[in-house]
Order: structure tokens, then sequence, then C-alpha cells
């Protein structure tokens, strides 16, 4: 017993649970890593677009000489300058820029939100796929050992004469099928494993078993697909006010402070003055320009009539896919009930054939049949297992609910 706990105790340690996986992938996948980057860039660009709001100071200078010297100014010339400015009005573009960059925030958080409730239900599908391949094998195997054993006796019968040519080729055309679709499953398994890898982002050992409470409820939660459109469509609108903007009074004052040299100076080429301050207030106001700008906002208007339709979409296939999801378990349970009664009787009979075919009562036809029978009933159970389990995650999922909460 002692020896048998050492040798299981390194695979499960290594054995992952449904959970931990998808807990893994949402802070190492790389897609949602990337996600949270971009998410990243919204709100730092909102913080740019508060900035706006306050005054703006630049520094500055410049070197001047001229050859030939142009009357009445000095050859060489150079200047230091510090200017503030400050928007005092500008029709209301800062804030609707700044409502534009949120709602582009906001939309961004949906978006990750979203994309790491689709990787789990997508790493949730590749968990139980890969368990009914798996199954899929054992199955198989187990056929195999089975198979073996009856061709090595019906082998030694052919020895002695006791059993035809034919009997035997039968029998190694079913191993080797067996043999061929055995490897065919694990290629299968393989590359499953391997996709489902590259959504956790580390390597897997062994899956441990998991499954998902039984939690149906009536409310459907809307999706952050749906609210990420919602958000999009926002901020396209507060794009469509900023354009606005241009027609409106753009009033901004300016205050800068120059201090002046020079060299190279003469009766012809005096000095200027040594410093000076200025203050500007200008204001400017389009009154024209063909309609272009008038253009563009019905462009973007048009934008968010589309994200709008995406919505309208969105909201119908949510609904559809959540009430296709609840039908899926209810026929998953059938299945189940039926696949058991289905296993239940194949490995009765495969018993029964299996003894009477060792004492010669039966042919290697009725054997065959009854070991596929058994092979088929023992993977479509656990398929059926599968599948309820799926269907589970679907109904979370398409509930707008975390994966996580629900798993046992």
């Amino acid at each position: 017993m002692r020896r048998l706990l050492f040798l299981l105790a390194p695979a499960l340690l290594l054995s992952e649970d449904l959970k931990s996986l998808l807990e893994f992938a949402k802070q190492n996948n790389d897609l949602l890593v990337s996600s949270k980057f971009t998410q990243e860039a919204k709100a730092k660009d909102v913080d740019s677009k508060k900035s706006a709001y306050f005054p703006t100071i630049d520094i500055g200078g410049f070197y001047q000489s001229l050859d030939e010297k142009t009357p009445m100014l000095a050859g060489d010339m150079s200047s230091g300058f510090a200017k503030a400015s400050l928007d005092i009005y500008d029709g209301g573009k800062k804030s609707s820029l700044l409502d534009q960059a949120k709602n582009e925030y906001k939309a961004s958080e949906f978006d990750t939100n979203e994309m790491k409730k689709a990787l789990s239900l997508d790493i949730v599908q590749n968990f139980y796929a890969l368990q009914s391949l798996n199954a899929s094998l054992v199955a198989k195997e187990d056929a195999g050992k089975s198979l073996d054993e009856q061709l090595s006796r019906i082998k030694k019968y052919f020895e002695a004469k006791l059993a035809t040519k034919d009997d035997v080729d039968r029998l190694q055309a079913a191993y080797d099928t067996n043999v061929y679709e055995i490897e065919s499953l694990k290629l299968q398994i393989l590359s499953n494993l391997k996709l489902l890898e590259l959504k956790v982002g580390k390597k897997i050992a062994v899956l441990d078993n998991s499954s998902f409470k039984e939690v149906l409820q009536s409310e459907m939660v809307q999706s952050d697909a749906i609210s990420s459109l919602m958000a999009k469509e926002s901020a396209v609108l507060s794009s469509a006010d900023s354009i606005s903007s241009v027609y409106y009074p753009q009033i901004k004052i300016e205050e800068s402070y120059n201090v002046y040299g020079y060299n190279r100076t003469d009766l012809a080429h005096p000095e200027g003055v040594e410093n000076q301050n200025k203050v500007l207030l200008s204001a400017n106001m389009r009154i024209f320009d063909y309609g272009a700008m008038s253009d563009a906002k019905q462009s973007v208007m048009l934008s968010a009539k589309a994200l709008n339709a995406q919505m309208v979409f969105k909201t119908k296939e949510q609904k559809m896919q959540y009430e296709l999801a609840s039908s899926r378990i209810e026929t998953s349970k059938m299945k189940i009930k039926s696949a058991q009664s289905a296993l239940t009787s194949a490995k009765s009979a495969y018993t029964t054939i299996n003894e009477k075919y060792k004492a010669g009562v039966v042919d290697y036809v009725i054997y065959l049949n009854a070991l596929t029978s058994q092979t088929t009933a023992q993977a479509m159970y656990k398929t059926s297992l599968c599948e309820l389990e799926s269907a589970y995650a679907s109904y979370y999922y398409y509930s707008g609910k975390n994966l996580e909460e629900f798993i046992k």
C-alpha cells in the first residue's frame, strides 16, 4: 500500500483540476495579458484628456544670424522665452473627448472581462473533450487486452488444427483496427492537450476530475460583450459631439515673457528691447467649411448605428444560446440515463458471450459484436457525462456569470 501511494504521489501532485486551470489562465494567457495592457493604455488616455483642462507652459529660444544684415535689425539676435496658455472656451471639445476616453476605457474593461469568460468556456470545453477522449482511449485499450487474449488463444487452436485460418485473420484484423483507433485517439488527445496548454499558459501533466454545481436560475445578466458595445457606442457619440465643437467659438489666452540678446549692432542695425511680456487673447469660430465637419459627424453617427445593430444581434444571440444551453442540460441528463442503461446491458452481454466464446458455443462474429458494443457503451457513457458538464458551463456563460463560481 505504501509503495502504491509512493508511485502515485508524483501524479497526484502534478494533477490539474479545472478551477486551478481557469485561475492560472486568467493571469497568464497571452491574449488576456495583451487585453490588460490595452485597458491600461485606455486608462492613461483618460488621464491625458483630464490634463488638457490645465494650463500648458512652454519654454524655448532661438538664435538668428543675418549676412547681409537687414536694415534696422541687429546682425545677431538670440532670445529665450516662457509661455503659458489656457483654453477659456472650446465649444465643449475637451469634455466630449474626455467622455469618449472614459467610455473607451469602460469598453476595454468589458472586453477584458468578456475575454476572460470566453476563454474560461473554451478551456472548459477543451477540458471535457480531453476527458471524453481519454475515456474512449481507456475503453479501446481494455478492448485491446481482450482481443489480444483471444487472438493468442485462437492462434493456439489454429496450431492444434482446432480453428481455421479465417478465424485467426478476422480476430487479427479486429485487433489491428483497434490498435489503429488507439493511435488515432492518442494523437487527438495530444493535439487537444497542446491546445489546452496554449490557452492556459503552462504545461499540463494530468487532468483531475472536476464538475459543476447544478444552480439553474431564471435570471440572465447582460453579457460583457453587449456592455462593451454599449460603451463603444457612447464613445462614438461623444466623438460626434467633439466634432460639432468646431462650430462654436474657440477662446484662448496666452502670456509669454521673452528675453533678447544682440551682437553686431550699429546705428543702422540697433539693438531691440531686452525683455518683453506679451498677453494674447484670441477667439475664432468656423463659419464655413463646405460641410466637411458635418459630413464627418454623420459618418461617426452611422458608426454608432452600426454598433447599436450589433448590440441588438448580440442580445438576441445571448438569449437564444441561454435557452439552448438550458435544453442541452436536460437532453444530456436523458442521454446519461440511456447510456448508463446501455453500458449495464453491454457489460452483462459481453460477460456471458465471452464465456460462451471461450467454450466454443458462439462464433467470433458474436464475440466481436459484444466486445464492440461494450467498448462503444463505455465511451458513450463517459462522453454523455462530459457533455452535461459542458452544457452547464455554456449555461452559466450565457447567463453572464463567472464559471469558476459554479465549479465544485
